[in-house]
This record gives C-alpha cells, sequence and structure tokens, in this order.
C-alpha cells in the first residue's frame, strides 16, 4: 500500500472523528455555563468610545482597554 493511500485512509477514518470532536469541543466551550458575561463584554468592544472619542494617547489610557 502506498503513502497516499494510507494517509488518505487515515483521513477518512480518524481525521474525520478528530476534526467532529475538535468542532463540538469549540461549541461547547462558547455555549459553556457563565461565559455569556464574556461575550457580552468582548461584542460591546467595538462601542465602547461611542459617547465620546478616544483619548489622543492612548498609552496612558491603556489600562481602560484591559479592564
Amino acid at each position: 500500500m502506498d503513502t497516499y493511500s494510507v494517509l488518505r485512509h487515515f483521513a477518512d477514518s480518524w481525521g474525520l472523528l478528530f476534526m467532529t470532536l475538535a468542532f463540538l469541543g469549540a461549541i461547547l466551550w462558547i455555549l459553556r455555563p457563565g461565559s455569556g458575561a464574556l461575550h457580552e463584554e468582548a461584542a460591546g468592544i467595538p462601542f465602547r468610545h461611542d459617547d465620546k472619542p478616544a483619548p489622543a494617547d492612548m498609552a496612558a489610557h491603556e489600562k481602560e482597554a484591559w479592564k
């Protein structure tokens, strides 16, 4: 059996299983209990300075970005 056939057989069986489990793991990680607050905060990042412009020197206000 040549190398291509071996790799093709592996990708068709175990590769598919691995990718399916990785996809389901990512979905479960996103939908885990308690992660809603983190997603709400991340979703609001583009609108953080919506009421006023961002400061001119972001180095002085760098800590605000990590709140």
